[in-house]
């Protein structure tokens, strides 16, 4: 007996879909992507189909309040459903719960303790913890609050909160040059780092994760050993807890700023 696609091809396995849904889908993602109204044939150029193919999907959608038109232009543009249920998506994620599960991969993946960290009344506090195989010996209990100019997860907020937020906190912390530096490189590359800051034989290295608002919501933050600790800031460990702290981001409703 011949065997069916499914059978020849594991990709195609799982639940059956409507393939009309799927394709018509695309002209939600493109304007989603987009984050602006289209006109038609833009549009149907970014859902790679033909106008005629794709305006059928845009009527359909107009009467679900899933696009809109704008009667001047033309353009098309998400409506009102759609901002609703981006909305009340927004609501169901809360960002610790969702990044808790990814420390767990990041401290299998990168062999070191990874922790979120969340601004509280005195600063960066250890919310979560995901301790590698071989732990750092060293105080990253949940409640820590770490220091905002010798940590890489305090650098990182100090860096993004605003100056008398950071005060309130630590009236104490000094914004010399060197700090600033460092505030400075933060916001620039999207990463922080600490060598032998707070704990002798201890680094770190910290991305933030923004929210819808583009306000920093928590740090992914991996430390170790400094001795076997990738610190360069455009190595694979750094790079890796970027791409995990945009990808979170990006499920908060995150857009990057483009100029």
């Amino acid at each position: 007996m011949k065997p069916s696609d499914a059978e020849t091809n594991p990709t195609e396995r799982g639940p059956r879909g409507i393939q009309s849904v799927e394709v018509g889908g695309q002209l939600l993602i493109a304007l989603a992507h987009h984050g602006r109204p289209l006109a038609l044939k833009d549009l149907a150029r970014q859902a790679e189909m033909p106008p005629a193919k794709a305006h059928p999907y845009l009527v359909s959608f107009i009467k679900l309040g899933l696009v809109e038109q704008e009667a001047g232009s033309g353009r098309y543009g998400l409506g009102p459903l759609a901002l609703q249920l981006g909305l009340i998506s927004l609501q169901q994620y809360d960002p610790v719960r969702l990044a808790t599960p990814r420390i767990e991969e990041l401290a299998l993946l990168l062999g070191h303790t990874v922790a979120i960290a969340v601004w509280g009344n005195h600063g960066p506090t250890i919310v979560r913890v995901a301790e590698a195989s071989s732990p750092v010996h060293i105080s990253m209990r949940h409640g820590t609050v770490m220091s905002l100019a010798g940590t890489a997860s305090g650098r990182l907020f100090a860096a993004h909160l605003p100056r008398e937020q950071v005060l309130a906190a630590d009236p104490a912390i000094v914004f010399d040059a060197a700090l600033d530096d460092h505030l400075a490189q933060a916001r620039l590359l999207g990463i922080a780092h600490s060598h032998d800051g707070v704990v002798a034989g201890v680094s770190a290295l910290a991305a933030p994760v923004f929210d819808d608002q583009g306000r920093m919501v928590l740090s992914l933050t991996a430390i170790g050993p400094s001795g076997s600790f990738d610190l360069r800031l455009d190595g694979a460990l750094a790079q890796t807890l970027k791409r995990v702290g945009l990808e979170l981001s990006r499920q908060l409703g995150w857009r990057a700023v483009t100029p």
